[in-house]
């Protein structure tokens, strides 16, 4: 059997990808491919950012490709390409720095879901993704002290205002923009209007991700945010209880209302593990995200402890992610934020830049022809 660039191809088709669950020959073009005297060289291009799995992948694909006739050395690149991604119908054009828009959502207060925002945030920036996070909690933010910026102020700029940066994210709240402590008695066309400014006037930097950190419950920040922005997705964070899961629920029926897809669901609090005996329990019950995947059909992209160091850790606005990055649970939203990466790498792209803008204009009139009023010859 010769060794062709079809040969490799071939191979790779039983190789399946991680993250995306589709076959690596579709990451390779034939332009990846070289071949000389057995000696292949490959470059593998997949659609999420790849650091914490390109060691794993790289000797998958060289262990593949030793065991065709004629190998005699594997020389393997994998690297990382995120793209925009087909979002809802009838979607705003997507934001000319910004790729792909994530919600992070629940349906209550209390489940952890900023931490959950601002964790996975982290941990894609650290896959070697470029990552925004927006406060979308209006009259709650929280991201300033959970990121160590409180006090700070973004400087404006052409009328827009640069994002902080924290720990490599862009972040922007609402937060930077008005005194610590003091409360914001906004009626709702206000923080509408506080939301699209903030997403749409934030001079973002060429991010792969936006992260959406929502407020709790299903009003009009959501549905603001489904008629503003090209939302790619919306995580979906709750606790295993059943109160939890009945807010969750409303949640991802208003999204389904308005087109965002779900991406998965992060079950936060799962279990709680005795750091004295190791014994686990479950103590806010069990079994959630699986009666929300037999219901809805949503998969859970994680399971996270009732661990205490993310609430000293975002207290202190350094979050475990960063804090503590060796420890299980930041090991944790590590997994979860590679996860969603390949969920989003798996979906159509957004291709409605490729297409010209179509313009509709009056057929011009014939020479010696004039208007007539209908049923008048």
């Amino acid at each position: 059997m010769s060794l062709t660039p079809e040969t490799i191809r071939t191979a790779l088709q039983s190789l399946t990808d991680p993250l995306t669950g589709k076959d690596l020959a579709s990451s390779v073009s034939s332009r990846g491919i070289h071949i000389e005297g057995g000696v292949v060289r490959l470059d593998v291009e997949v659609g999420y950012p790849v650091h914490g799995l390109r060691a794993e992948l790289e000797a998958s694909i060289r262990a593949l490709l030793f065991a065709l006739p004629g190998v005699r050395e594997v020389h393997c690149r994998v690297t990382g390409k995120i793209v925009a991604h087909a979002t809802q119908t009838g979607a705003m054009q997507r934001l000319p720095e910004v790729r792909n828009i994530i919600a992070v959502a629940s349906g209550k207060g209390g489940v952890g879901k900023s931490a959950t925002a601002v964790n996975l945030a982290l941990a894609l920036a650290m896959e070697g993704a470029r990552v925004g996070l927006l406060d979308a909690d209006i009259h709650g933010p929280s991201l300033p002290q959970m990121l160590g910026l409180d006090g700070q102020r973004p400087v404006p700029e052409d009328d827009q205002m640069r994002p902080l940066l924290a720990y490599g994210v862009q972040v922007m709240s609402i937060g930077f923009l008005v005194e610590e402590n003091a409360p914001i008695i906004w009626r709702s066309p206000l923080v509408t209007r506080a939301l699209f400014q903030l997403l749409h006037e934030t001079r973002w930097d060429n991010l792969d991700y936006l992260l959406v950190d929502m407020p709790p419950g299903t009003g009009d920040a959501q549905l603001s945010l489904a008629q503003q922005a090209p939302v790619v997705g919306a995580v979906m964070v709750t606790t295993p209880q059943d109160v939890a899961l009945l807010d969750v629920r409303r949640g991802i029926r208003m999204f389904a209302k308005v087109g965002v897809r779900i991406l998965g669901v992060v079950e936060n609090m799962s279990f709680y593990v005795c750091p004295h005996c190791g014994r686990q329990e479950a103590i806010f019950g069990a079994g959630g995200s699986e009666r929300l995947r037999a219901e809805f059909g949503v998969d859970c992209l994680g399971k996270l402890p009732l661990d205490t160091r993310i609430r000293a850790a975002g207290d202190s606005g350094r979050p475990i992610a960063i804090d503590a990055p060796e420890a299980p649970t930041a090991i944790l939203y590590r997994d979860i934020a590679r996860q969603l990466a390949g969920r989003i790498a798996a979906l159509p792209k957004d291709m409605r830049a490729k297409f010209p803008p179509i313009a509709i204009e009056p057929m011009p009139q014939r020479p010696g022809t004039q208007d007539q009023e209908p049923g008048k010859t």
